[in-house]
């Protein structure tokens, strides 16, 4: 399993759709974890707007469609229907990380969001992984 942390995003949502994006065109098949409903509500319609001619086909874990749909949004992992990449937009490890074969955390520049990515970084250490940093600072 690989983990990967994205930090230093200007807007954390904006970021995750856009790495969300360039896993689709990989042919990647993506969970995104998001608990809290109103997260889960703005990074639907960041994936709508985001790329103004460009379309991410995604639904909630919930719908029949999301076996086939490339990107679902769940509120929990119980019910996600792939393995393969999990974009977490919660603030604690999902339960289920594990399964998936991509990990990817984004943290923005906020400081309790900076912080509550240290402790999920440290967690997963203690878990014996190994992970990745990549500072968005550097790619605008």
């Amino acid at each position: 399993m690989e983990i990967k942390f994205y930090h230093n995003a200007p807007n954390r949502l904006m970021a995750a759709c856009s790495i969300a994006t360039k896993a689709v065109k990989q042919g990647r098949r993506i969970v995104v974890y998001a608990p809290d409903p109103e997260v889960s509500r703005r990074f639907d319609q960041a994936l709508w707007s985001a790329q103004p001619l460009s379309f991410v086909p995604h639904v909630a874990a919930a719908s029949p469609l999301a076996p086939r749909t490339p990107v679902v949004l769940a509120r929990d992992g119980d019910n996600a229907p792939h393995a393969d990449v999990l974009i977490n937009l919660g603030l604690e490890p999902p339960a289920d990380y594990e399964r998936y074969a991509l990990l990817v955390e984004v943290v923005s520049r906020d400081g309790e969001d900076r912080d509550l990515a240290r402790r999920r970084w440290q967690y997963y250490k203690q878990q014996g992984y190994a992970i990745e940093a990549y500072d968005l600072n550097r790619t605008e």
